[in-house]
């Protein structure tokens, strides 16, 4: 390979990550911005509005970066397929079958309780299933469409899923989540939804997933939170059964995106432009 060659793949490296590093901070503003103003306006519903907006105005921001480069919104998945629905029913059934696995793996291990909240209403539940369907739009449109898809054509799936994993995994951290809990649990996450996103070229599958796995940890308790059931640890036990639940998570997710890999075992994750 002469020098001339070194030199544009290098500068091709360059400009395309930054691209992307420039769209990822962006998001970051936006969200930042947008869960500011919701705060200031006193709603009752503050985190739908402040991720509800950050997701539409992360769509734009979508846009402006497709028209400086001259491409199309079909190019990152973002336009509706003929399999959409269908794939997106069949990711949140998914989805919620795997944190329903974890939840039961701990329960078989013991020293650990599930307790159905009492007296809980209709709205209780609406209002974190909607919070965590918008929170899953927003990621995925953040992570799963122009950047993955971006870097993915120019760079190649390992590179494009190993960047897009580590930048999710630091915003999770920034968000305030443990470094421990963020590399195991939001980089498992990003390696899955990703490899749904460049599998079927669009975020109907991933999101799904992504909706319903925040969604049905919320519902067995394991948000911090309870949800439509109390996550309750017998005393002594809270370290033991945190690393069972992660072995849990662990397991769960390789089988889901091994199960990936063999049902799209025809299908190339490597893209080309239009």
């Amino acid at each position: 390979m002469t020098s001339d060659n070194k030199f544009k793949i290098a500068t091709k490296w360059v400009y395309v990550v930054g691209r992307v590093l420039l769209f990822s901070l962006c998001c970051v503003v936006i969200l930042i911005c947008c869960s500011s103003v919701a705060r200031n306006a006193a709603v009752k519903y503050t985190d739908h509005l402040s991720i509800l907006s950050a997701t539409i105005v992360t769509f734009v921001l979508i846009l402006l970066f497709l028209k400086w480069e001259k491409r199309k919104l079909i190019d990152v998945g973002v336009v509706p397929g003929k399999y959409s629905i269908s794939r997106f029913v069949c990711g949140y059934i998914i989805g919620f079958m795997m944190a329903a696995s974890q939840a039961l793996i701990v329960l078989f291990y013991g020293h650990f309780q599930l307790k159905p909240v009492p007296d809980i209403s209709i709205i209780d539940i609406l209002s974190p299933l909607l919070l965590y369907f918008f929170i899953a739009c927003r990621e995925e449109l953040a992570f799963r469409s122009y950047s993955l898809r971006t870097l993915n054509i120019s760079l190649g799936p390992i590179i494009a899923l190993s960047t897009i994993t580590i930048i999710f995994i630091i915003e999770h951290v920034a968000a305030g989540m443990t470094l421990k809990m963020a590399i195991i649990g939001s980089g498992a996450g990003a390696i899955l939804f990703g490899v749904s996103a460049l599998k079927t070229k669009g975020l109907a599958l991933s999101l799904g997933l992504h909706s319903a796995w925040n969604f049905g940890q919320w519902s067995f308790g394991f948000k911090n939170k309870p949800g439509i059931w109390q996550a309750i640890v017998e005393n002594g036990y809270e370290s033991e059964i945190e690393n069972v639940g992660l072995t849990a998570f662990s397991f769960v997710m390789g089988v889901a995106i091994a199960g990936l890999f063999f049902y799209y075992r025809n299908t190339r994750m490597t893209e080309y432009l239009r």
